[in-house]
């Protein structure tokens, strides 16, 4: 492991930049296949049944939900409680970490797949592989910033873009896979897990080889510091405990939360909510992961990009009033049976619901410098992961209430629609709200002091 320390991984004079992030992409690629997990969903609630669910046997659609929401739980809290390490360690060490983590954990889900054991799954896929989702996902972040101080949002866009773009790949591979391994007594789900975790480890290694850390006080060629009074954007630093004392710290954490939660239910159930709502087959409806996917890809690194000129507070407003609009139509074109414009309305929502990852640590080393921006960014994650709960409860149970109470499966998912746009509304009141941190909470101030 001395190999993978944060010493070994300094950068040397004339190392190009440029090779950082897609080290990033390498791990972002792979752990993104956590928005992929839909295309599981409908061959894991037949395991037993096979061509269909066997009631007392297999597993409920609302059980499996559960599986992608302690992923996400487990990401947040892995992400807060290992920040300090990460920087500490390196993005090295981090990398290879998240690698036997997430890759292990997809094996082990493969078995509790195999011997149907769904405390296994959850143990797999949820608490070993969230703890590689969350140490993966911020273990490039601060690494970035530093190397990018004149475009802090195309550096982390370009790498949290992975992330979002992870199901692009990660769908339709699990789908080929599981189709080539089916048979008359298995969907093939857990010979596609074992698969994936094997590639995946693999990738992610490469780019735990790939990244480097820059020398103390390096900056860019030409950089000049942002005006800070044009921007909200500090050239002093807090720390994560001052940081944690500032009203900011909790307007970006609702900020964040409100964003992902309106968003993330439907990347959870994805697939099967446009099978129930136009009727569409499991190839297309993993066509549609892929795209969303796609846009969710896309959207971090546009919007994160376009938030390095029109400011981050103002990017986030136009995600949640725009996305409440979108939302609130959703509900019209299920009952149109409009499918080109639910699915338009969709993409448009996720590539904002992504852009808001790609935009956070950026908001973030405006507000608090630095120094401790990937700490502080771990810290805000534990919204993803009570969005990562929320979001998928809301639009399962929602669901099954529904067409428990009567209402037609494409009819079901119109309540959580306008939930989701109401979670945006309040979105944009804690977005407005943000103003710049007080002078006294600086590192610079403390030392002074």
């Amino acid at each position: 492991m001395a190999f993978f320390d944060r010493s070994n991984a300094m950068a040397k004079p004339g190392f190009n930049r440029w090779l950082v992030p897609p080290a990033a992409l390498c791990i972002h690629l792979c752990i993104g296949e956590a928005y992929a997990f839909s295309v599981f969903t409908k061959p894991m609630a037949q395991a037993i049944g096979i061509t269909a669910p066997k009631p007392g046997a297999d597993w409920t659609v609302p059980e499996l939900g559960w599986i992608f929401s302690l992923a996400i739980l487990v990401l947040g809290l892995s992400a807060a409680f290992g920040g300090k390490w990460v920087e500490r360690a390196g993005p090295r060490k981090a990398m290879f970490v998240a690698a036997l983590c997430f890759s292990g954990g997809l094996i082990l889900a493969g078995i509790g797949v195999n011997a149907h054991l769904l405390w296994l799954v959850y143990l797999g896929y949820g608490v070993v592989g969230g703890c590689g989702l969350g140490i993966g996902y911020i273990s490039p972040v601060s690494t970035l910033i530093k190397w990018f101080p004149d475009r802090p949002g195309l550096a982390t866009g370009t790498a949290i873009m992975g992330f979002g773009g992870g199901a692009m790949i990660g769908a339709p591979l699990s789908v080929l896979l599981m189709k080539h391994f089916a048979n008359p007594s298995g969907t093939g789900v857990a010979q596609t897990m074992f698969v994936l975790g094997v590639l995946y480890f693999i990738w992610m290694v490469v780019g735990s080889l790939i990244v480097r850390i820059p020398q103390e006080g390096w900056k860019p060629v030409g950089y000049i510091a942002p005006v800070a009074s044009q921007a909200m954007i500090t050239s002093k630093n807090v720390v994560l405990e001052r940081a944690l004392r500032t009203p900011q710290f909790y307007l970006l954490w609702l900020v964040l939360c409100l964003n992902v939660t309106a968003g993330i239910g439907v990347i959870a159930q994805a697939s099967l909510m446009i099978q129930d709502i136009f009727g569409v087959t499991a190839v297309a409806a993993a066509g549609f992961v892929g795209l969303i996917s796609l846009f969710n890809m896309g959207g971090r690194i546009f919007w994160a990009s376009l938030s390095d000129f029109v400011g981050r507070k103002r990017t986030y407003a136009i995600f949640f009033i725009a996305g409440a609009v979108l939302y609130a139509f959703v509900p019209t074109w299920g009952h149109l049976h409009a499918v080109a414009l639910f699915v338009l309305s969709f993409v448009l929502i996720i590539s904002m619901y992504g852009g808001g990852f790609a935009t956070i640590p950026a908001y973030l080393r405006d507000l608090y410098g630095t120094v401790n921006v990937g700490a502080i960014h771990g810290a805000l994650l534990t919204a993803w992961s009570v969005a990562g709960i929320a979001g998928p409860v809301l639009i399962n149970y929602i669901r099954e209430y529904e067409i428990n109470h009567g209402v037609a499966k494409a009819d079901a998912y119109s309540v959580t629609m306008y939930v989701m746009a109401a979670l945006l509304v309040v979105g944009l009141l804690c977005d407005l709200a943000v103003r710049p941190v007080d002078e006294r909470h600086y590192l610079e101030a403390q030392t002074v002091t």
